[in-house]
C-alpha cells in the first residue's frame, strides 16, 4: 500500500524537518539534569563516600539529541531512550601493602643484617603491650613478598613476622528511614538514659579504632571524646562517615537526634585509617599501634568495626590486650554467610558480632561461622551522618557498638570482672535465636540489654 503524502503546508513542514531546519520552534523545557548536570543529588544525606555502591553518572555528549542543541521537529517527538547506568568493574582491593614486611621482636643484630641485604627500615615504634618493638621493612627490589617474609623470619627466629595487611571498615548502604523506625535499641531492650540504673552509668573509658570522626557534630555536644590520629600529617585523612556513625552510636548526646547507647561515656577514638582514592584502610602496623595506644589510655573495652585477613602480629597484640582484661569487640564482616572468617573478629580473644534486622532475621550479607559470638541490630540503624544530621546505616560495623556498649555498662557496674567473665554474662543473658546453644549464624544469640545491669 502506497503511503499518503502530506499535502499543502504540512508537506513543507516535513520537508524542512528532514533538512534539519529548526524554523524558530522553541526548544523543549530543560530538565534538571540539563541545568545542573546529570550527577545532581536530591537528598540531604551527606554520607556518599564515593566507594562501591554509589550510582554512576551517565554523561551525554553536547551534540546528542535532547541536550537543546541542534534540535528539529523529530527531536521534539522522539521517544527518549532509557538511560543506562554506567557499570564500571569493581577494582580489586589490595590485601596488604606492596613491598612491606612488618615484624615484632627484631633484635638490632637482625636489623643490621637485613639492612645489609637491602632491606630498609621505613618505620618503627615501641609496643608496650607485647614489650617489644614493631618494625616496618621495605623489601628490596626483585624480592617477592613471600620470599621476603621467609628471609626476615629466618634472620630472626624469635620474632613475629608477617605481611603489612590492610583492614577496612564494614559498611553497606541502607534504605532511608525515620528516627523512630530506625531506633534499633528497642530490639535488644536497651534502657532509656533516664531509666538506666546509676551503677551502670559510672564513667567508663571506651576505646574506638575507626576512621576519622567529626567531633564537632551536634551528636557529640557536651560529650567527652578524645580523637587521636596516627601517622604523618601529610598523609590523606580518612573519610568521616564511618567513624562518626559508630562514635555517635556509642556516646551520642541524649539530647541529640542520635542518642548514644552510653551517653555519659568517655570515648578515646583513634583514627588508624588512611584514604587512598575511595579506599579507607588501616595497615596492621597502625592497627597494632592503635590497640597499644588505647591500652595505655586505660580503656576497658575496644570497638573495632573493621575486618581483614589473619595476621600474626595482630593475633599477638590481641592476646596481650586480653591478658590485661581489655574486652575486644569486632564486626563479623559483610562478606556473606559463605565467606571465610574475617579478623580480628575471628580470633579467640575477640567478641565477633553479627547483624540482624528489627524482625530478628540475620542480615543477608553478614559473615557466619563458629567464630560468631553474638548478634545485635545492624540493619537500618539510626545514627549520625558525617557532616550534620542523621541517617540510617547497615552492616556488622553498626552491630558491634551494641555489644561494646553492653560491655561498658557491665564494667561500670562490676569493674572487678575479668574479660572472660564479662563475656559469660553476655552469654547467659542472650536470646537464643537459632539452633539451641551456640550456632554459626547468631552465635550465642541476640544481645539482651535488659540483663546487663542486673548484677
Amino acid at each position: 500500500m502506497i503511503p499518503k503524502r502530506p499535502s499543502g503546508s504540512l508537506a513543507v513542514v516535513f520537508a524542512l524537518a528532514l533538512s534539519g531546519a529548526s524554523f524558530g520552534v522553541p526548544a523543549a523545557p530543560p530538565m534538571l539534569a540539563d541545568i545542573f548536570g546529570s550527577g545532581i543529588a536530591l537528598a540531604d544525606d551527606d554520607d556518599d563516600d564515593g566507594g562501591g555502591g554509589g550510582s554512576s553518572t551517565d554523561r551525554r555528549d553536547s551534540s546528542s539529541p535532547g541536550t537543546g542543541k541542534g534540535r528539529n521537529l523529530f527531536d521534539l517527538f522522539r521517544k527518549a531512550e532509557p538511560r543506562r547506568k554506567v557499570v564500571r568493574p569493581a577494582q580489586a582491593l589490595l590485601r596488604q601493602a606492596p613491598q612491606e614486611i612488618v615484624a615484632i621482636g627484631l633484635d638490632q643484630a637482625s636489623i643490621t643484617n637485613l639492612t645489609a641485604a637491602g632491606y630498609l627500615v621505613s618505620d618503627r615504634a615501641d609496643v608496650t603491650l607485647v614489650g617489644a618493638e614493631i618494625v616496618k621493612l621495605s623489601v628490596p627490589n626483585g624480592t617477592t613478598l613471600e620470599a621476603a617474609r621467609a628471609e626476615v623470619a629466618a634472620a630472626a627466629p624469635n620474632a613475629v613476622v608477617d605481611y603489612n595487611h590492610f583492614y577496612r571498615p564494614d559498611q553497606d548502604r541502607a534504605e532511608p528511614c525515620g528516627a523512630e523506625q530506625c531506633l534499633a535499641r528497642h530490639v535488644v531492650g536497651w534502657p532509656e538514659a533516664t531509666a538506666m540504673p546509676d551503677r551502670c552509668t559510672a564513667p567508663v573509658r571506651i576505646g574506638l579504632i575507626d576512621t576519622a570522626i567529626n567531633d564537632e557534630h551536634l551528636a557529640f555536644a557536651g560529650g567527652r571524646i578524645e580523637t587521636i590520629r596516627l601517622g604523618m600529617g601529610d598523609l590523606p585523612e580518612s573519610a568521616r562517615q564511618h567513624g562518626t556513625a559508630v562514635a555517635a552510636l556509642l556516646i551520642g548526646s541524649a539530647e541529640s537526634r542520635t542518642p548514644g547507647l552510653v551517653p555519659g561515656g568517655e570515648l578515646v577514638a583513634v583514627d588508624a585509617f588512611r584514604r587512598n582514592g575511595n579506599d579507607d584502610r588501616s595497615a596492621v602496623y597502625d592497627l597494632v599501634r592503635a590497640i597499644d595506644l588505647l591500652a595505655g589510655k586505660g580503656v576497658l573495652v575496644i570497638n573495632m568495626s573493621l575486618t581483614g585477613p589473619a595476621n600474626l602480629l595482630l593475633e599477638r597484640t590481641v592476646e596481650a590486650a586480653a591478658q590485661r582484661d581489655i574486652v575486644l569487640v569486632a564486626a563479623a564482616g559483610n562478606g556473606g554467610p559463605r565467606a571465610a572468617p574475617l579478623y580480628p573478629g575471628a580470633y579467640e580473644h575477640v567478641i565477633a558480632v553479627t547483624a540482624i534486622d528489627r524482625r530478628k532475621n540475620p542480615y543477608r550479607r553478614a559473615g557466619a561461622g563458629d567464630h560468631i559470638d553474638f548478634a545485635a541490630p545492624g540493619v537500618q540503624v539510626w545514627t549520625a551522618a558525617s557532616v550534620k544530621g542523621a541517617s540510617s546505616k547497615t552492616g556488622t560495623s553498626f552491630a558491634a557498638p551494641f555489644v561494646t556498649a553492653a560491655v561498658a555498662m557491665i564494667k561500670a557496674a562490676n569493674p572487678q570482672l575479668k574479660a572472660d567473665e564479662v563475656e559469660t554474662m553476655l552469654r547467659q543473658g542472650a536470646e537464643d535465636l537459632g539452633k539451641p546453644g551456640k550456632d554459626s549464624v547468631f552465635g550465642w544469640g541476640l544481645l539482651n540489654a535488659r540483663t546487663v545491669c542486673q548484677s
